[in-house]
């Protein structure tokens, strides 16, 4: 005899719904889990069709831990749930039923446990007041900030990134236990540096609920530390950093020439590793190009493991495509993921922005979703993408322009047009990047953000002075805007 998947399915579903109803009210067991239907069993995933999104997001908010673990008990460890949304309710028996399948959500994977703060003795008994808490209360919510679609789940495997991947995820199954602490994730933008490392946080979150996980940007991090001096508690900031278990900490090369914020990252770090707790590091350059950063935290960012992420070949730029279409319900033609996928090769960023265009321009303007219709978006989104410029792309830029080398441009010698040609750097750098100026100066000879300033002056007056400096100067403007 021989059983159809989705028979199968059903009687999976009936024993799944044995142990929710004894989990739940009457009420609640006839309201959210009567209208579902299982419809297929698929490699240990069960797909259930919901009526509507509301539903959908009811049941993720409300009940996801308990069809999880009902599911898993099923099928096993490896047991997932999808779910198949019923887009349009036509009661019409010649027309199917039009349904987007999704998978289930990390929502709960964001949130941390309660964690005790580390209450010291000072003196006799008394207690450090904990700044974080209203009084009486001895516990602190810690907000992971995770993102919950930057999952692995949604994070595309390829030759761009697999070293990359496989250590997120031995860190994840055994976070501070590996040789990899701290993780040291660089790459240009758009290549999914940041969605790693969430993916990380998530997936530790999926297997440790009670680990405490932050994910922080630097700036934040910075911003955390000034106010910390201003209030005068700089040791409760160090205590709650030493609170956890799991830190990520995004875009660090903007501690460039941060020297007391980098000292208190410093021992921050020295503390979490000492306890075997896990470091997440990404930057936009490898340790060793990050210029303005104290050579003991350098050292200790190669103390695990440096990886980068390349840019995406063909085959994983239409494998992001698809997943994306994917996990929005939509469907596109292959030939136009194809034609995106062949047309945007720079970063990952840009790609998904370019097919949100064109679903955009599709349904804004009631057109079909056609390879001319992709062509006319690209032409556009090409021409109006903002390239990336960078402090080395605009110094080798004047220095090939005047005949020099990087090198001999930051070396200190006083030749005016070497100066010069410095300074020009400065002005361009401040130009067309968020740089700060301190970091602006030590990448250029390692001046310091007085002398950028004096820069930027100085080649301001020449221009408005000096016709032949004026020429240098949009000759060295079109070659960067390129």
């Amino acid at each position: 005899m021989v059983h159809h998947k989705n028979d199968i399915a059903e009687k999976i579903w009936d024993n799944c719904l044995k142990v929710i109803k004894d989990n739940i009210n009457t009420q609640s067991f006839k309201t959210w889990f009567n209208p579902i239907k299982p419809i297929k069993l698929n490699d240990d995933v069960l797909t259930i069709q919901v009526p509507s999104q509301f539903f959908y997001e009811w049941l993720e908010e409300h009940y996801i831990s308990l069809l999880r673990r009902t599911v898993k008990k099923e099928l096993g460890p490896g047991g997932r749930l999808e779910y198949s949304i019923v887009m349009d309710n036509s009661y019409s028996k010649k027309q199917d039923v039009i349904s987007v399948v999704v998978p289930t959500s990390k929502r709960n994977a964001t949130r941390n446990p309660d964690v005790n703060m580390p209450f010291q003795i000072r003196g006799a008994s008394k207690e450090i007041p904990d700044p974080f808490v209203i009084p009486g209360i001895q516990k602190v919510k810690v907000n992971s900030q995770l993102v919950e679609r930057y999952s692995f789940d949604n994070f595309i495997e390829g030759d761009c990134n697999r070293l990359a991947r496989s250590a997120g995820l031995a860190i994840a199954q055994n976070p501070g236990k590996t040789a990899f602490n701290p993780l040291f994730l660089y790459s240009k933008v758009g290549l999914g540096k940041s969605h790693l490392a969430h993916a990380i946080g998530l997936e530790v979150k999926e297997k440790y609920p009670n680990k405490t996980v932050l994910y922080v940007t630097t700036d934040q991090f910075i911003a955390q530390y000034i106010e910390s001096v201003r209030n005068n508690n700089q040791n409760d900031f160090t205590n709650f950093y030493q609170l956890i278990d799991v830190l990520i900490i995004d875009d660090i090369h903007f501690l460039s020439g941060k020297e007391k914020t980098q000292d208190v990252f410093f021992h921050i770090f020295n503390q979490l590793h000492q306890h075997s707790k896990q470091l997440v590091i990404t930057s936009d350059k490898p340790p060793v190009e990050i210029v303005g950063m104290e050579a003991r935290l350098l050292s200790r960012f190669k103390w695990g493991l440096t990886t980068d992420l390349q840019q995406p070949d063909l085959e994983t730029r239409i494998a992001v495509l698809q997943k994306r279409l994917y996990n929005d319900g939509i469907t596109m033609p292959d030939s136009v993921v194809e034609y995106l996928a062949y047309s945007i090769t720079s970063n990952i960023r840009e790609l998904e922005g370019a097919m949100i265009s064109v679903l955009a321009h599709a349904s804004l303007n009631k057109k079909a979703i056609t390879l001319d219709l992709a062509k006319q978006v690209v032409d556009n989104f090409i021409k109006n993408s903002n390239k990336e410029i960078s402090i080395d792309y605009i110094q080798k830029i004047v220095s090939d322009y005047f005949g020099l080398t990087v090198e001999q441009m930051n070396s200190n010698t006083r030749k005016r047009n070497i100066v010069q040609a410095r300074q020009l750097s400065m002005f361009f750098a401040k130009e067309h990047t968020k740089t700060s100026l301190t970091a602006i100066g030590l990448q250029c000879g390692k001046k310091d953000h007085a002398t950028v300033l004096h820069a930027c002056k100085t080649v301001k007056n020449l221009r408005d002075t000096d016709k032949s400096f004026r020429r240098y100067m949009e000759d060295i403007e079109n070659k960067i805007k390129l």
